[in-house]
């Protein structure tokens, strides 16, 4: 992705903008192993990078049926990671690769407090799994990313310490926002980018272009929202230019992302919609979306809503939540009609605000969660498509979501039904174009080093790499 904005390069773009795209012979791109994968976020963002996706494990099956359905040359590995057996599987799908890459569930952080490891913790062991996998595939470099709960006082250093196996990795914590990597969407993460200490180098931090501090959405006033800017006055300035222009990809705007998709009606039931019936493109963003896009884009499907729901979004602004709402809107129940469970108060409860929120078009949306209703179109009285919510995270229109045939309990599925297994795969994920720039970051990385140091680093034809003093026998 070309940065447009009339300022400096951060540092991460700079070495991006010059890395070389032919780093790798031909012949043998360079690989990756998914761990954790869901529906498959980071492979699409290192496979936009040019790596090749050689497998990945989770333990949802519809997440599995939508990775293998977006991957079919990937070995998809369904099943839990603890059991031996899925273990193997998976360490063997993983011999030879280059890159080990997952979002491990990590559960408990007060335990710092109490001077006993994260590692250790039994709630944690999902993460124990992805460090030992780390250490037994011993790949060139890996990348990690989690919460930002997880860079509180203590736990970063534990996290650091633990995937540095020994010694036998160099690694770098970062704190980065998917929004300043050309997402449509804030979404803070923690990204734990190692490498290999043989290689003899660190990775050095990096960052994207620091919009989220510099311009914010406001509430104005009851009904009046407006975004401002912050900071330093002239890069804010230039930013919201950015922001506003269309055709630059540097920072995106909601509508920007979805605003083609606009005509979608609440309760539509059909899941495809032909290229031809679709609006043309109004952005440089929903171009990039619909590149290699055949002849339907999927996931169109609108959820019902009801009559009290239409009423509530009318009396909201683009930008707007239940602060808006006139005294009259907050009754639990408007036309009568009961639904959801009801309140002592008979006023909406705590628990309903957060659904009550609609998109503002002039600035990025706000962290998805996994259910429809974490945002409303800014335009339109009703609930985003699974394809909008995709567009938000980056994921690009050829992008398929789907569920495991089957139907009923399986294991590893989490209850819900079809549709909300879809919403949950996309607010689970990784934004793949903030993927496809670290994955941009780690070949720089790699390429840097095979250059500069000529060694010879390719993993053995055994599958294995050469292993640092620290981790052999380990």
């Amino acid at each position: 992705m070309v940065t447009q904005l009339a300022l400096p390069l951060p540092r991460f773009e700079a070495d991006m903008a010059s890395c070389a795209q032919d780093d790798f012979p031909p012949e043998r791109q360079p690989r990756v192993l998914d761990l954790f994968a869901g529906a498959g976020g980071l492979s699409q963002g290192f496979q936009q990078a040019g790596f090749e996706i050689a497998g990945a494990s989770d333990i949802d099956p519809d997440a599995c049926a939508t990775f293998t359905l977006n991957f079919p040359d990937a070995q998809a590995i369904c099943g839990d990671i603890r059991v031996p057996e899925v273990h193997e599987r998976i360490i063997e799908a993983g011999r030879g690769v280059d890159v080990v890459v997952g979002g491990p569930p990590c559960q408990a952080f007060s335990q710092v407090r109490n001077h006993s490891r994260i590692i250790d913790d039994p709630r944690n062991s999902l993460y124990r799994e992805f460090v030992k996998t780390v250490g037994e595939i011993r790949p060139l470099a890996f990348v990690m990313e989690n919460v930002p709960g997880m860079a509180q006082m203590g736990v970063l250093e534990q996290v650091k310490e633990d995937l540095e196996l020994g010694g036998a990795y160099n690694v770098q914590p970062n704190l980065l926002d998917a929004a300043d990597f050309g997402v449509p969407q804030t979404r803070k993460r923690l990204v734990f980018v190692g490498l290999r200490s043989d290689l003899g180098a660190v990775p050095p931090p990096f960052k994207g272009i620091e919009a989220t501090p510099h311009l914010a959405l406001v509430r104005q006033g009851k009904g009046r929202y407006a975004v401002e800017t912050r900071r330093d006055e002239a890069c804010a300035a230039a930013l919201l230019n950015a922001l506003d222009d269309p055709d630059n990809l540097t920072v995106v705007t909601a509508s920007q992302a979805i605003s083609d998709l606009w005509n979608l009606k609440a309760g539509r039931r059909e899941e495809a919609l032909p290229i031809g019936e679709m609006k043309e493109a109004e952005s440089a963003y929903q171009r990039l979306m619909r590149k290699h896009l055949e002849d339907k884009v999927w996931n169109v499907s609108v959820p019902r809503i009801n009559s009290d729901t239409v009423t509530r979004l009318k009396g909201i602004p683009a930008g707007g939540n239940h602060r808006d709402l006139t005294e009259a809107l907050t009754a639990r129940y408007i036309s009568g009609e009961k639904w959801g469970p009801s309140t002592d108060s008979g006023k909406l409860g705590r628990a309903h605000f957060y659904a009550y929120r609609r998109l503002h078009p002039g600035i990025w949306a706000w962290t998805l969660n996994t259910k429809a209703d974490s945002a409303y179109h800014y335009r339109m009285p009703r609930a985003l498509s699974v394809r909008e919510f995709a567009r938000l995270q980056s994921f690009p229109d050829h992008f398929v979501f789907t569920t495991d045939p089957r139907r009923g309990s399986l294991p590893g599925r989490i209850d819900g039904g079809q549709a909300h297994s879809r919403y949950r795969q996309v607010g689970n994920a990784v934004p793949p174009l903030l993927a496809e720039e670290i994955a941009r970051r780690v070949r720089g990385l790699i390429h840097t080093l095979r250059e500069e140091e000529g060694r010879a680093l390719a993993p053995t034809p055994s599958g294995k790499t050469p292993a640092s003093p620290a981790v052999a026998g380990s």
